[in-house]
């Protein structure tokens, strides 16, 4: 068992239990994350993201794939179920005193996230409308461009361009909800929006550094700096592609290797976990949250102390939680 308590900023666990029509996520063999590894791996909270399903996801399941306000409603309904189920091991958060008064009872907290803020169709009300759902992160999109902007992308032309008029509008709002802006999946164009326009602290809750690996879901040094001077994080990614170039395979001294190039480039404050569990593949050195103690292992060996793995794990989300939800 990890002996450090995490934080991870991003699992797709909610969408792979209903792929499988199951109810909660308590126990799901087939997935990588359930309750009981996250209570296996010392987990402190775990933020579980709605992901809208890709438009060839869409295409492809046809009439078996629901509207996506329907979609989100049935992914919220596995959420509340879990939690109505287990409520002695895990329970909602909405803020910082929720997750303090949850660890100290001995529960694990659980936020709710979206993945591609594209069903809010340009409807400041409806943000409103997700924070009394629970939401409490969204990522204003995924891979395609949406009411509020536009997406990572191969194609320059894309990546330069930034949020739309209802983007920028929308980042004061999310602000004042108390909702943390995810800049995961933006073009660079739009992170460089929300950074000039945010009034909190902001994330990238699954991303790694460009400099080691030129993915366009990863962060320059310019952007990782950006992030840790807005008091925010980088959440470290699992998945093989944004480690190397290419890659089918995640390898403990990769995962090292981006956490610490986020170290040192925009400060210990700015490193965090967002494992990506349930929305990766390939041949995984952490097959799910039971296995954090294996990074915990090589950051040590790497000469990290136990007070900046603190940090990493979990200090330095529970900060912006406090600083953005309060």
């Amino acid at each position: 068992m990890n002996t450090v308590p995490f934080i991870d900023f991003h699992c797709d666990t909610l969408m792979q239990a209903w792929f499988r029509r199951r109810k909660e996520v308590y126990s799901l063999p087939p997935a990588m994350a359930d309750v009981k590894r996250l209570k296996q791996g010392g987990a402190k909270a775990q933020f579980f993201a709605i992901f809208l399903q890709s438009l060839r996801m869409k295409r492809c399941l046809g009439p078996l794939m629901p509207k996506d306000e329907a979609y989100i409603d049935r992914m919220v309904g596995i959420f509340r179920r879990t939690l109505a189920n287990h409520r002695d091991e895990i329970a909602f958060a909405g803020n910082s005193r929720q997750m303090e008064k949850n660890w100290q009872e001995g529960r694990i907290s659980a936020f709710l996230t979206i993945e591609d803020g594209r069903e809010v169709q340009g409807r400041m009300e409806r943000l409103e409308e997700y924070h009394r759902m629970g939401v409490r992160l969204l990522g204003l999109t995924w891979n395609y461009a949406n009411c509020f902007g536009f997406p990572n992308s191969q194609d320059p032309s894309v990546m330069k361009q930034g949020l739309s008029d209802f983007g920028k509008e929308a980042v004061g709002e999310l602000n004042r909800l108390g909702m943390i802006i995810d800049v995961s999946h933006l073009s660079d164009g739009g992170f460089w929006d929300v950074a000039r326009l945010s009034r909190k602290p902001f994330v990238a809750s699954h991303s790694n550094a460009r400099a080691l690996c030129p993915h366009p879901r990863n962060l320059t040094d310019e952007m990782i700096r950006a992030v840790g001077e807005a008091g925010g994080v980088v959440g470290l990614n699992h998945c093989p592609k944004f480690l190397y170039p290419d890659s089918r395979e995640n390898r403990i001294e990769d995962l090292v290797r981006h956490l610490l190039h986020i170290r040192n480039v925009g400060g210990l404050e700015a490193a965090a976990l967002g494992s990506d569990f349930d929305g990766i593949s390939g041949k995984l050195a952490l097959k799910g949250p039971q296995d954090y103690g294996k990074l915990t292992e090589a950051l040590r060996r790497e000469g990290l102390s136990w007070e900046e793995i603190e940090k990493i794990y979990h200090k330095n989300a529970e900060r912006v939680i406090r600083d953005v939800m309060g």
